[in-house]
């Protein structure tokens, strides 16, 4: 605290016309005018000075100066001294000469407590102390200005310093009069972070004044509300600034009474007394009102302004960085809450594996001139520590990829901090009546750092805001070992020190590694949608596997290249057939298994409790009855007491490697558990509703995830890449404890560990979030320590085979084979002819022998046939052209093609294979992205031999293009079903090629002149492990390089060339069939201009793929159809496929005349495997979310089922379901829904605000309703302006309807406009999901208000006539005034002293109702016979959807069943007694009474309103009689 004390100035110079200066004091440090400045806890620096400037004060233009003087601080600074008095202080003019003039201040400097007196400290500002001169101050000269309107303000709690103290300096600001005066309170609630509690809905209420405002309820711990309250208020200034603003926090979703999460209150004055009369954008410490001590309840983020008559108020501006502000010093304190000052200090040792970043060009010029260039080393790195908007650094190590900095950073913040719970762990958390809390900590542990691919190139990287944590890192790219703690007493001495030796040997014990290895057997990969060249997987875990990079080992990491081949009707996959690609890796880790074990084991609790969660939805859903509710109730309950009480998290005793934080979770575990398991245990004694209870349950399972995350995890994620050629294209990334095997028990094994599972793979920063998904792999991963590798025989499935490999190479001159002419090529070589290889050479890796010698061995996916297994089938070839640029197209070196750019026949001399039939003749495909002649555009870059892309339109630069034509073909008989080649190819198991480095294919060409062949060799281990034996298989096979070579030849390029090829080959497959059900979906996306899509299915399982038939314009599709996939080979053992079955993946289009088919999303079904076809389950249809950009995108009724086939034994199928056309099967009965014939009746009354249409207004519409398939249309409105309402207001619809409601389509309302040429443009659509509450029975008379109301406007006019007869006395003139109208409003609304005796009387009182009469349960919204309806629209021009309302429909429904006896009569109609549809003539009455707290529009805060009102096309205006100055008009009209 620094306090200066002007005392007096004497001899100031005389003004040139003789006249005495008018002297006065402001003081000005960083803009504010006190004579006190509060340093906000940071020291004076004692470079600071101060600054006095006196000027004459002039009532017209600017003050003169008279003269100024500079004060150093440096002794108070220092803290020699607490006070300074300046006694005849020297003042000079602005060229440095003194004036003769004098003055005299006393300083006072109060240094923070606890500070350190600190010389060199930046943050203290400069203090600027300026003296003005003002008029009627009494004599010149000595005159003391002590008294200038300021009064010392109240010293903060001892022990506190930095708390914001307010600061009586009114006076200063504009002075207010003391009477009553208008004044708005503002209040905006911008957001809150770390409110208490699970899956809570938090509302704020704001009150000042008396006057109380809501925000809007949200969902979640950190909401964002952003919304303003205005309090208008009328008092005098002095009272005013003794009211406070309470801002408190409710928990909306608990009705108890303790649902009050935290409160803030303030008093108005402090407000006003701060700059501007505003509190911008600063962050509330909420606390407990009834205990002041408990600490932080969360924080809230708020604006406030007090704006007075005339004031202009101030605009907030958001700031761009505003998540990085200074929290710390932007925090408001409730009164008796003290921050503390606290010491983060992060221990920063160490780094691994920082990928290249700088460019190689400079080191290969130092290679040049004899320097050592070291490649892997190109990067300098350092630490940057953020927190709570301060930042440090560690010192930068250069040319260093591993580098050491064991240095500490310590972040000074104030403690309970709001950033802190946030970064590592939140440091309190209230669980049951215990308190577990900890101070944070964390490590020494590892953290992984992953950001975009690590290959370093001079290229800007496309992914580069991968590193800056936008979008999930694709790569892993180093990791580095800190440890953090917090003290709490005192400030360091020095921000960054070097850490002492004693704690860098401390973290050596946590850098023990150990050897892990990580298996993963590709079963399949399928839906590949761009296939294009080669393509293979690679698997990471950290930097261990990564091929491209050179500083690991090399390891068995990716598979070998295939060529992917079309699945006949949409996808391609590869050909893996009986040999599966095996990856293998060992890699090195600290042991953490007793942090994972203890994550997989909370998680698999969760996944529990979660199924039955679900379980629990689905028999709510079907309307299920109470007793087998309950019961499906008590299991999910039982369940969860036992697995929390059954499965404990394992003790930490006897681990090397304990952190503090280690020992804090458990307690947290341990106890969260304990409460939910009490809570869980209390509910199945006292509860009396179940869907109650689902709130609790859900919260439950929320805690318990919250629970499974943790901190330190230093074990890197395991990368999977597919890479297409040398590209990398998509990836998918896997938490390694999923993988995880560990010994502690069976839950505590990751749960995908050694089980196959499905993945979808994704781009790297896909834009479109998987709107395209590049290839689904099927794998199975097993990751364990190397000492329980024996345990992997029991996971793994087939017989692993080692092989070494090498290439026999020849060529074709003048007429003969031989290896004359091989130029660049060896005679044996690595599959990409460049490396040298010799059989001899080779020697297999330490603890491995041969087995056999070498063999002939042809790759075996050039040798099934694509169309095994198929039914349908098609064709595919691509017809090819060049040209110049510019020049005519002409047929290509290779006319036609496959997709791979491999040699084939020309369609015409393509034969239909033996049992097959043609189905249709060569067309061009155009549902592509390709020109209306089906072509696509590229450019070839040599060496390549065809483009690497394509485009559909023609540029003059295209120098390819191609076209595919298909032709489908169908099965005849079983006679080719042989899945062997029909033709073996080259018998000595040569393979051709027409040039080095192009495809190669089996039969030889005349074009040909190389060819080659595979030999290979196989590995056995030394001592027979079983499978764990791959693991033995670390580092390369011996390989000999050119003596004279061996420098030149980078590790990189040896590598996959001599890493031996693992596979896992299944000696039988297993035939199954499988049967898809898809019946129908719903609310599907518009992806037409006309609001509806044509909507079909490709049903993708394994390799193969079909496709449902195109439904027509319509949202809510019902195929009712049943996809049988006849023969489908899986490899491996029935008990684990029908575990873990493949998915049925549905991928959902629109189907374009012209154009591209769009996506309109994708589902995911999981099939009900049958091991024996006798099963008597049936697979019940169940809906299933349809997602597209992650985004909901409707919902399908789906079923699937896989059935074992006994081989020859084709009988025990189920019975094939009935066909409505040519190859089209309907869903079988017993799957199906039970239908009955159900009535809806329609009320079509009119329509309502119809929007433009193409800038067209809505004419003459009729309405088309649809639902199950059957449609009825309405008549049409000749002329909309004129009535809105339809011609004939009933339609009737006779439909066949799922009994049950889950089953039930929606009813489709479409509003179609009629216009000129023909053209009936759909202008709007409302999709009603439910049909239950408009079911009736119909022969019960409905004596609704429907009735009587409709009576009543039916009613026929008729003259009547009333006899009245005058008894009753006349009233007196003073009881008239008594019982006027406005006597009755008062007394109704409680205004006892304006309605006089009225209430005396005992007469007849108003209701008033203090909200919108629709809100009003018992005016039931105002419906009336009709309910109403929102019309919505499809896509808009721009692609976009368009969720906007475009209009109104008026009418209601019923629903009840029909008989199917034709011979019963049918029931009555229910919509019979209806009023006149056409236009009648109403006069409607408003009685405006009055306003309240309307908003100030003028500088008097006032404003003078009137009325204006508008029905339709009416309106009145009421200007003339406006009522002046007020914000409480009483219009009484």
């Amino acid at each position: 605290m620094l306090r200066v004390v002007v005392e007096s100035a004497k001899g100031l110079p005389k003004s040139k016309l003789g006249s005495t200066p008018d002297p006065v004091a402001y003081i000005i440090f960083k803009g504010k005018e006190v004579l006190e400045f509060d340093l906000k806890g940071s020291v004076l620096d004692s470079s600071s000075y101060i600054d006095v400037i006196v000027k004459d004060y002039e009532t017209i233009g600017k003050d003169k100066f008279l003269g100024s003087a500079k004060i150093s601080l440096k002794d108070l600074a220092t803290g020699q001294v607490k006070s300074f008095p300046f006694k005849d202080l020297a003042l000079v003019n602005e060229k440095g000469q003194a004036t003769g003039a004098t003055v005299n201040l006393v300083i006072h400097y109060d240094p923070p407590a606890n500070a350190a007196p600190n010389p060199n400290d930046p943050q203290a500002g400069d203090v600027v102390l300026c003296v003005s001169a003002m008029e009627g101050r009494g004599e010149e000269g000595d005159e003391d200005l002590t008294d200038a309107g300021q009064s010392p303000s109240a010293p903060g709690p001892p022990g506190n310093p930095n708390q914001r103290l307010v600061k009586k300096n009114r006076k200063l600001n504009r002075p207010l009069a003391n009477k009553p005066q208008d004044f708005q309170i503002r209040v905006r609630i911008l957001e809150g972070r770390q409110l208490p509690g699970n899956n809570i809905k938090p509302v704020v209420k704001v009150n000042v004044c008396g006057q109380t405002h809501r925000t809007r309820i949200k969902r979640g711990n950190n909401p964002f509300f952003d919304e303003m309250f205005f309090y208008n208020v009328n008092m005098l200034p002095s009272d005013l600034f003794d009211q406070h603003v309470s801002i408190r926090v409710y928990d909306s979703f608990s009705l108890r009474a303790d649902s009050l999460m935290g409160d803030f209150k303030v008093d108005v004055g402090f407000i006003y007394d701060e700059p501007d009369h505003s509190v911008m954008r600063k962050w509330l410490l909420l606390n407990d009102p009834d205990e002041s001590s408990s600490g932080a309840r969360g924080y809230l983020k708020v604006s406030m302004f007090i704006v007075g008559a005339g004031d202009e108020p101030l605009v907030e501006k958001r700031d761009i960085n505003d998540d990085l502000d200074d929290i710390e010093n932007n925090m408001l304190l409730p009164a008796g809450v003290t921050l503390r000052w606290v010491t983060l200090s992060l221990k920063v040792f160490r780094a691994e594996d920082i990928p290249q970043m700088d460019d190689a060009f400079v080191q290969s010029l130092k290679g040049m001139f004899g320097g050592d260039g070291d490649k892997k080393n190109l990067v300098d790195p350092f630490v940057e520590a953020h927190f709570a908007g301060k930042k440090l650094c560690t010192q930068v190590i250069e040319k260093n990829a591993n580098p050491e900095w064991n240095q500490m950073l310590n972040l000074q913040v104030k403690f309970p901090s709001m950033s802190l719970c946030a970064v590592i762990i939140s440091s309190t958390g209230k669980t049951g009546e215990s308190e577990v809390g900890f101070l944070p900590a964390f490590g020494p542990c590892y953290i992984n750092l992953y950001g975009s691919p690590r290959e370093f190139t001079g290229l800007p990287d496309p992914y580069e805001e991968l590193n800056y944590g936008k979008g999930e890192g694709v790569a892993y790219r180093g990791r580095i070992l800190v440890e953090l703690s917090t003290k709490l007493e005192g400030k360091a001495d020095k921000t960054v020190e070097e850490i002492p030796s004693d704690d860098i040997l401390v973290a050596q014990k946590y850098q023990r590694r150990r050897k892990y290895c990580l298996c993963v057997v590709f079963h399949s990969a399928s839906m590949l949608q761009e296939p294009g060249e080669p393509i293979q997987f690679e698997v990471s875990i950290g930097n261990y596997g990564n091929k491209l990079d050179t500083t690991c080992k090399p390891l068995a990491s990716t598979t070998q290249y295939s060529c992917a081949v079309f699945d006949g009707n949409h996808y391609y996959y590869l050909p893996w057939a009986n040999t599966k690609p095996v990856v293998v890796i060992t890699s090195f880790w600290e042991d953490i298994s007793h942090r994972l074990d203890a994550v997989n084991i909370i998680l698999y609790i969760a996944e529990r409790l979660q199924s039955n969660i679900t379980a629990m939805k689905m028999a709510i859903l079907a309307k299920v009855p109470e007793n087998r509710l309950a019961e499906i109730w008590l299991r999910l309950v039982n369940q969860l007491i036992d697995d929390l009480s059954g499965l404990k998290v394992p003790e930490l005793e006897g681990h090397s490697n304990l952190t503090a934080l280690d020992i804090q979770m458990k307690k947290l575990r341990d106890s969260a558990m304990q409460t939910i398991t009490d809570g869980a245990k209390s509910m199945r004694e006292e509860a009396t509703e179940i869907k109650d209870t689902l709130g609790d349950i859900e919260g439950w399972l929320d805690k318990l995830k919250q629970l499974a995350e943790e901190p330190q995890n230093s074990m890197p994620d395991v990368i999977i890449w597919m890479l297409r050629g040398e590209k990398r294209v998509a990836y998918s990334r896997i938490p390694a404890h999923q993988l995880l095997y560990s010994t502690y028990s069976e839950q505590s094994c990751g749960q995908f560990c050694g089980r196959t599972r499905n993945i979808f793979m994704q781009y790297p920063m896909d834009k479109n979030k998987g709107l395209k998904v590049p290839v689904q792999i099927r794998v199975n991963m097993w990751l364990g320590l190397s000492v329980d590798e024996k345990k992997f025989n029991t996971f793994s499935e087939g017989t692993f085979s080692v092989f070494a490999e090498l290439y026999e190479n020849q060529a074709y001159l003048l007429g003969k084979w031989g290896t004359t002419g091989l130029g660049l090529r060896y005679k044996y070589s690595d599959v990409t002819g460049k490396l040298k290889l010799k059989q001899e050479n080779f020697i297999p890796p330490r603890g491995w022998e041969w087995e056999g010698g070498w063999f002939i061995d042809p790759e075996k996916g050039l040798l099934t046939e694509a169309d095994a297994g198929h039914t349908e089938f098609m064709d595919e070839v691509f017809q090819n052209e060049t040209r110049f640029p510019g020049g005519e197209w002409k047929p290509a070196a290779e006319p036609y093609t496959d997709v791979n750019g491999e040699k084939t026949h020309k369609p015409e001399e393509i034969e239909c294979p033996a049992g097959w039939s043609w189905g249709d003749e060569w067309t061009v495909d155009d549902n592509r992205a390709v020109d209306e002649k089906g072509w696509e555009y590229g450019i070839t870059i040599p060496p390549d031999d065809k483009p690497k892309s394509w485009v559909p339109a023609e540029k003059m630069y295209h120098v390819h293009r191609r076209r595919r034509v298909i032709r489908p073909r169908k099965r005849t008989s079983a006679a080719g079903t042989t899945t062997e080649k029909r033709d073996q190819g080259d018998p000595e198991g040569w393979e051709f090629s027409s040039l080095i480095g192009s495809k190669f294919h089996r039969q030889e060409r005349s074009a040909d002149t190389i060819r080659r062949r595979r030999w290979r060799r196989k590995m056995a281990p030394a001592d027979r492990l079983g499978a764990s034996a791959i693991f033995k298989l670390e580092g390369a096979l011996g390989v000999d390089v050119d003596e004279k070579k061996k420098d030149e030849v980078d590790a990189s390029k040896l590598f996959g060339a001599n890493t031996p090829t693992v596979s896992c080959s299944f000696d039988s497959s297993h035939l199954y069939h499988l049967r898809v059900y898809v019946y129908q979906a719903r609310n599907l996306l518009a992806m037409d201009k006309d609001s509806f899509s044509d909507p079909y299915a490709h049903v993708s399982f394994l390799h193969m793929s079909k496709t449902t038939e195109a439904m027509k314009a319509t949202l809510n599709p019902t195929w009712d159809q049943t996809l049988i996939f006849q023969d489908v080979e899986i490899y491996g053992d029935p008990q684990n496929i029908a575990h873990y079955p493949p998915d049925v993946v549905l991928e959902f289009y629109d189907k374009d005349q012209v154009g591209k088919d769009e996506l309109l999303g994708r589902s995911v079904c999981v099939p009900l495997v049958k091991l024996n076809p006798g099963m008597d389950q049936t697979p019940k249809l169940l809906w299933s979310p349809i997602t597209q950009k992650d985004q909901r995108a409707g919902e399908v009724l789906v079923a699937a089922e896989l059935i074992l086939k006994d081989k020859g034994n084709e009988t025990d199928l189920p019975l094939v379901p009935p066909k409505r056309a040519e190859n089209l099967y309907m869903v079988p009965q017993g799957i199906r829904p039970v239908v009955q014939l159900m009535a809806i009746e329609i009320l079509a009354w009119g329509l309502r605000n119809m929007k433009p249409y193409q800038l067209a207004t809505v004419a003459s519409p009729s309405l088309v309703v649809e639902c199950g398939g059957e449609m009825v249309q309405s008549a049409v409105i000749k002329n909309m302006k004129k009535s809105p309402n339809f011609p004939g207001s009933v339609l009737f619809l006779k439909v066949l309807l799922p009994k049950e409601e889950m089953y039930a389509p929606p009813i489709v309302l479409k509003v179609i406009d009629h216009r000129p040429f023909g053209r009936k443009p759909v202008v709007g659509q409302c999709t009603i999901d439910t049909l239950e509450e408009f079911r009736c029975d119909p022969y019960v008379i409905q004596k609704s208000s429907m009735s009587s109301k409709m009576a009543l406007m039916a009613a026929f006019p008729h003259d009547t006539r009333i006899d009245m007869e005058d008894r009753r006395p006349l009233l007196e003139a003073q009881e008239k005034e008594t019982v006027d109208w406005w006597s009755k409003f008062y007394a109704s609304i409680g205004d006892h002293e304006k309605c006089r005796p009225y209430l005396q009387k005992g007469y007849d009182t108003l209701k008033v109702y203090d909200t919108e009469l629709e809100n009003i349960p018992e005016f039931k919204q105002l419906t009336d016979f009709c309910c109403t309806f929102k019309l919505q629209r499809g896509k808009n021009e721009d692609e976009e959807d368009d969720p906007s309302v475009v209009g109104e429909f008026k009418g209601s429904f019923k629903v009840y069943p029909l008989s199917d006896d034709p011979g019963v009569a049918p029931p009555p109609r229910q919509f019979r007694e209806l009023p006149e549809s056409g236009p009648q003539e109403c006069l409607v009455r408003i009685y405006v009474v009055r306003g309240i707290d309307l908003q100030p529009k003028d500088n008097n805060g006032q404003c003078d309103p009137y009325i204006k009102i508008s029905l339709g096309k009416k309106s009145i205006e009421d200007r003339d009689n406006y009522l002046p100055n007020t914000t409480n008009p009483v219009f009484g009209r």
